[in-house]
C-alpha cells in the first residue's frame, strides 16, 4: 500500500506547468486596458451614414461679407510710369490675331548699312520688345486662356532673328577693325600713338595736268577800235 500512495511533493513535480483551461473564453487578465482608437467607428458601410461629431457652436456673430467696390482703392496711376513698358498697349494680353500681325526680321544685308546709333537702337527696342512678350507669357500661364501661345513663339522668332542679325554685322565690323588696325600698324604713313596726326604722309606729290598738249589753241584778240556812230 506505501507503494501506491505519493507523497504531496511528488504530487507538485509532476503536475504540467504548461497546462491550460479547458475553457476558450479570454480570461480577464488578457483583455486590452486601451480603448478602440479607429476613427471609422460607427460609420456604416451599408448606408453610408456619416459619423455623428459634435460641432461646436461660436458665441460670436459671423462676419458679413464686404464688396469690393466700396472698400476699393482708388489710386491715381501714372498713365506715363514706367512700368507701362512692360504692357502692350497697355493691356495685359493681346488677342491671337494681334500677335500674328507682326513683320519680318531685318536681314544682315539691310543691317550692314545701318549706323552704329541705328544698330544700337534697334537692339533696345528688340530687347523692349522681348520683355513685353515674357511678360505676356507669364500672364498667360496665370490666366489660361488657351490660345496666342504659338502666335507668340513665331513673332518672338522674328525679334530674336534680328538681335541675331545685329550681332553679325558688328562682328564683321569688328573683324574689319582688326584687319585695318594690323595694315596701319605695318604703315610709316599712320601714326597709331594718338599724339600726333593718325595720318600724315610723306612722300606725297600733286601731280599737274600738262595743259599744252589738252588746251585748245587760242587766237589773238583784235584790237580794240573806235566805236561806231549811227
Amino acid at each position: 500500500m506505501s507503494n501506491h500512495i505519493l507523497r504531496p511533493c511528488l504530487r507538485a513535480v509532476t503536475t504540467p506547468l504548461n497546462a491550460t483551461s479547458f475553457s476558450t473564453t479570454a480570461s480577464s487578465a488578457f483583455t486590452r486596458l486601451n480603448r478602440d482608437r479607429s476613427k471609422l467607428r460607427g460609420v456604416s458601410a451599408l448606408r453610408r451614414s456619416p459619423k455623428k461629431i459634435a460641432l461646436a457652436a461660436a458665441k460670436f456673430p459671423l462676419p458679413e461679407p464686404v464688396k469690393l467696390e466700396d472698400h476699393k482703392d482708388k489710386l491715381e496711376v501714372n498713365p506715363d510710369h514706367g512700368l507701362w513698358g512692360f504692357f502692350a498697349d497697355k493691356k495685359a494680353l493681346p488677342t491671337p490675331l494681334e500677335d500674328s500681325e507682326h513683320g519680318r526680321a531685318w536681314t544682315v544685308e539691310e543691317l550692314r548699312a545701318k549706323s552704329w546709333e541705328d544698330l544700337h537702337k534697334l537692339w533696345w527696342v528688340c530687347a523692349k520688345e522681348l520683355n513685353i512678350m515674357l511678360t505676356q507669357r507669364i500672364e498667360r500661364e496665370r490666366l489660361k486662356p488657351g490660345e496666342g501661345a504659338h502666335e507668340a513663339r513665331r513673332r518672338a522668332m522674328q525679334i530674336k532673328n534680328t538681335q541675331r542679325g545685329i550681332k553679325h554685322a558688328l562682328t564683321e565690323r569688328y573683324y574689319a577693325w582688326q584687319e585695318a588696325q594690323a595694315i596701319a600698324a605695318t604703315d610709316p604713313d599712320v601714326d597709331l600713338s594718338g599724339d600726333r596726326p593718325a595720318y600724315s604722309p610723306k612722300d606725297f606729290e600733286e601731280e599737274t595736268p600738262d595743259v599744252s598738249s589738252t588746251a585748245p589753241a587760242q587766237t589773238p584778240a583784235p584790237p580794240m577800235g573806235k566805236p561806231t556812230t549811227l
